[in-house]
């Protein structure tokens, strides 16, 4: 009986698959066809047991899942640091909305998304979950980059380039929503903004939509002290209230951000089944506040790590962004034990695929899934020596040595660089958006930032 025939062997020093948990395999080999995960073994039996068209070595490196950005705002890339060193709402109301106002547009969206690919690519992300204006448009410049994505359907009770209406906002996202139905690479969410900008109406109606098209609802909830303040006025109760009132605290929420949490609304969240984003390095520049995230996990909770968008964290890095995230759930907590490399791996990894419901299909490196893979040199100087690779890559290694990444089996990166990207055309184009962008500012008065 002659070998198995697979598309692909990637043999590794280590491969961690997230699940089983807190295991590393040393010397294990990935196979892959049609873009899939096929076997998880030792490397001299992936020789017995398969022939394949590329084998890939890799000596020294970690073998991880893809890297799961579970919450960005992909196009904002290009309005990386025009406005930084504020509040969440003077950045929003005095910077980002008029500046949007003045570029917003499907050009700008899809120049956007396809630099902020990019870079989470280059970074060894391989899927994310985005939230903005043109979802349609972002969803093709996506597959353009060959990268996974969960679009957001915008709801927001305020006009925009994309939609005028509320009503607007429904007809398009649901168009958007028919028009990628079963695509291999963009799935879609209900996306309200947040509780401050989306009225009770519109979020009755994502309720019956989420449970229409069988999709999750993303939404920025408790992210400052005074979001409550706010609702407290406005509703006479506080935004998670709110939403259990409107029917929206459900298994189908992913709620971003969650800094303003009390022990309450910790369990309910729980019962609820609802999944969490954490963003702890763009809460940490806009003085946001702390997601309790031991707390979070201890309680059962599904909870995942996002970048947020370019515009409030600066970058796309979600190394850099999981190392932040371990070492404030220490300080928060006051437990060095709280959240160790393995578990902070996971919510990089398996946590995120799950708030973006898609859990069975990426997030680990299992059998049936697809290969969403990433390979981190750990060979550099800085990096030596190696006792835990795993621990390293948390706390040692960053997105510089990222060096391989496959998406559904597919490589989108090789030796550190983009695989079949005009990476020179990509930054003359992001150039020429930044004097736009630098004037839009100016002449809504936030040149001073």
């Amino acid at each position: 009986m002659g070998l198995e025939r697979v598309d692909s062997l990637i043999e590794a020093r280590w491969v961690a698959p997230v699940v089983p948990a807190g295991v590393i395999y040393e010397g294990h080999t990935v196979a892959v066809r049609d873009g899939r995960i096929v076997a998880v073994l030792p490397a001299e039996l992936a020789k017995q047991q398969f022939e394949a068209a590329e084998h890939v070595r890799l000596g020294d490196h970690l073998l991880i899942p893809g890297l799961v950005n579970a919450h960005t705002h992909a196009a904002m890339t290009l309005m990386r640091g025009i406005a930084d060193d504020l509040a969440l709402m003077p950045w929003l109301t005095e910077h980002v909305w008029p500046v949007e106002g003045a570029l917003m547009s499907a050009d700008f969206v899809r120049d956007g998304t396809e630099l902020a690919a990019a870079e989470m690519l280059r970074g060894g992300i391989t899927s994310c979950q985005d939230m903005y204006f043109f979802p349609g448009v972002a969803a093709e410049a996506f597959v353009r980059m060959g990268m996974r994505a969960v679009v957001g359907l915008i709801v927001i009770e305020f006009p925009s380039a994309w939609a005028g209406t509320v009503d607007e906002y429904f007809d398009k996202g649901t168009r958007v929503h028919d028009s990628w139905r079963g695509h291999s690479l963009i799935s879609t969410s209900l996306a309200p903004h947040a509780p401050y900008t989306v009225s009770d109406q519109s979020f009755t109606r994502i309720r019956t939509l989420s449970d229409q098209f069988d999709i999750r609802i993303q939404c920025h909830v408790h992210e400052t002290a005074q979001e409550i303040i706010d609702s407290k006025q406005q509703f006479n109760e506080r935004p998670l209230a709110r939403l259990k009132r409107l029917g929206v605290l459900t298994e189908a929420l992913t709620a971003v951000h969650m800094t303003q949490l009390t022990e309450t609304e910790i369990e309910q969240c729980a019962h609820a089944g609802v999944a969490i984003v954490h963003c702890p390095e763009s809460n940490l520049k806009l003085a946001s506040g702390f997601s309790p995230v031991r707390k979070l996990l201890d309680a059962g909770i599904k909870v995942g790590i996002g970048t947020d968008g370019c515009a409030s964290n600066n970058d796309l890095d979600m190394l850099g962004e999981t190392r932040t995230a371990a070492f404030l759930a220490k300080g928060v907590s006051q437990d060095a034990a709280s959240l160790n490399s393995h578990q902070a791996l996971r919510m990089a990894t398996l946590g995120g695929a799950q708030a973006m419901g898609l859990e069975d299909s990426i997030g680990s490196i299992e059998v049936g899934k697809w290969a969403d893979l990433t390979a981190v040199s750990l060979s550099a100087l800085e990096l030596q020596p190696v006792f835990n690779p795993v621990s390293h890559l948390i706390y040692a290694a960053g997105r510089q040595h990222v060096s391989d990444v496959w998406v559904g089996g597919k490589r989108r990166v090789q030796q550190g660089q983009l695989v079949d990207v005009d990476e020179a055309a990509m930054v003359a184009q992001a150039q020429r958006w930044a004097v736009r962008a630098r004037s839009a500012e100016a002449a809504a008065g936030g040149g001073k930032s």
